[in-house]
């Protein structure tokens, strides 16, 4: 005789797959309040300290790009490391951050001919584009944060943040149709909003208090899209060259442009808004 209820399978099969939706809740968690920590005393940081920790992370995410573009391909060869890569990069944030003048821009090309050969030559287009981008959201972070004082690299960092922890949770609560299933199939349209929200409202928030003009009401979900799209390129990457994470460096989160790439893009846009006078300061 059959009863009304579910089945044990199906309850079983349903229990599962709860605790498979949030399997990486606890790694992703500990993890996130360990990079919280050195992210805050980072933002905290200045002069030198804020150029060598900014130089470090850029060096760990160009060793990824190297490592994405080239080095996982098993048909493809070469006596270059992306180690090399990588540290030749992060020397090369630093001296565009401590030299003066403009003509240390020009320095990015030196990471991007040294990787050119040591690069599949399918993926070069999208190792240069990633590497002007990593090395533009580096000068941008500090830039920011000199010119425009710590509550303006605050304000984007956390809308940032805010952006991602409100998608992560409400695209995993409510799911819902995906946002561009091709490149980023986890991505909904539920966390995607959510994130616009969140960003709109720190912006209210800020606004509210007397600490930030109106403009944040638009500049601050423009960020937070910025950031999404950055999160977008990065898992058109990782989907172009068949790898899940940029790496396995940070449980739960994967590697340092897994984390950091929707910072990336949101300090692009920021940078692009301050060389146009645009950019708000905030607690001004």
């Amino acid at each position: 005789m059959s009863g009304g209820g579910p089945r044990p399978g199906r309850l079983r099969g349903a229990l599962q797959r709860g605790r498979d939706k949030w399997a990486d809740l606890w790694p992703r968690l500990l993890s996130g309040v360990v990079l919280a920590v050195l992210g805050l005393l980072l933002l905290l940081a200045s002069g030198l300290w804020i150029r060598l920790g900014v130089s470090v992370v850029i060096g760990v995410m160009m060793w990824e790009l190297a490592r994405l573009t080239g080095w996982r391909h098993p048909e493809f060869r070469s006596p270059r490391h992306p180690v090399l890569i990588g540290i030749l990069s992060g020397l090369v944030m630093l001296a565009m951050l401590v030299l003066p003048g403009d003509w240390p821009m020009a320095l990015a090309l030196v990471p991007m001919i040294a990787g050119w050969h040591g690069t599949h030559e399918h993926e070069r287009p999208a190792y240069l584009l990633f590497t002007l981008a990593i090395l533009g959201a580096g000068y941008a972070l500090v830039v920011i944060r000199e010119v425009m004082g710590l509550p303006t690299l605050a304000w984007i960092v956390g809308t940032v943040v805010l952006s991602d922890v409100l998608g992560y949770f409400i695209g995993r609560r409510f799911g819902g149709p995906r946002f561009w299933p091709a490149i980023s199939p986890k991505k909904t349209w539920s966390g995607t909003i959510a994130g616009w929200v969140g960003a709109l409202v720190l912006a209210l928030v800020l606004l509210l208090a007397g600490q930030a003009p109106w403009s944040v009401l638009v500049l601050g979900p423009l960020l937070a899209l910025a950031g999404q799209f950055g999160d977008i390129a990065e898992s058109w990457l990782k989907r172009r060259v068949g790898v899940k994470d940029s790496s396995d460096l940070i449980p739960g989160h994967g590697g340092a442009m897994d984390r950091f790439d929707a910072m990336a893009g949101a300090l692009l846009v920021a940078l692009v808004l301050l060389i146009g006078n645009l950019l708000p300061v905030i607690g001004g």
